[in-house]
């Protein structure tokens, strides 16, 4: 079975596709204190970060 576009779409369950525009919240990184947004509500007393920062506290 050969790839096509809607694999990479999202049609059939594997990746999300662009369904319309996600609420963005506005944050300050918990590492830099840069203003960033998220497309997510953070949670009280969890740790936000913005995109640079992010990778430094991905657990592999």
């Amino acid at each position: 079975m050969a790839f096509n576009d809607r694999n990479f779409r999202g049609d059939y369950g594997g990746f999300r596709g662009n369904s319309g525009s996600r609420e963005m919240t506005k944050v300050t990184c918990s590492d830099c204190g840069a203003e960033t947004e998220v497309p997510f509500k953070p949670t009280e007393g969890r740790p936000v970060y913005c995109r640079e920062c992010l990778p430094n506290h991905r657990k592999f």
